[in-house]
């Protein structure tokens, strides 16, 4: 992990928790365990504003380049849930693969339960849309 823990910016993390405490009651149990992960996780998160936050650092908005098992290469872009559209590769973060990706930096590599099984994902690149240039942070 390039970072200690999962970085999160403030705004994105007071949503997250929001949030979480409405998606526990997902009936998918694939989508809940990703999410208990996801809480789990935000417990050790290094909360930055805005301005403080990595621009290699996924969140809301990201659009992200990863290898799957190490073959397997995607570009997607995590969204909030309204934004989803699978066709245009924008994915909710109450996903299995949103809450996997959600404050790992570019570089990262990580292990996480999908509903086909554990699967290894790499990082390869992370852009920042719409988003004012940021300045990359030492942690």
């Amino acid at each position: 992990m390039k970072y200690k823990d999962i970085i999160i910016e403030k705004k994105d993390f007071v949503y997250l928790k929001s949030m979480l405490n409405v998606a526990g009651f997902d009936n998918n149990r694939e989508t809940r365990e990703s999410l208990e992960k996801l809480r789990t996780e935000l417990l050790t998160a290094i909360v930055l504003n805005e301005g403080e936050m990595p621009s290699d650092v996924i969140r809301f908005n990201s659009k992200i380049a990863i290898t799957i098992d190490g073959s397997r290469k995607i570009n997607i872009q995590l969204v909030k849930p309204a934004l989803k559209d699978v066709a245009n590769n924008k994915i909710s973060i109450l996903t299995p693969m949103g809450s996997a990706l959600i404050g790992y930096a570019e570089g990262d590599q990580l292990l996480w339960e999908f509903p086909s099984g554990m699967k290894k994902i790499t990082i390869l690149k992370v852009e920042q849309e719409d988003l004012t240039p940021q300045r990359k942070v030492a942690i």
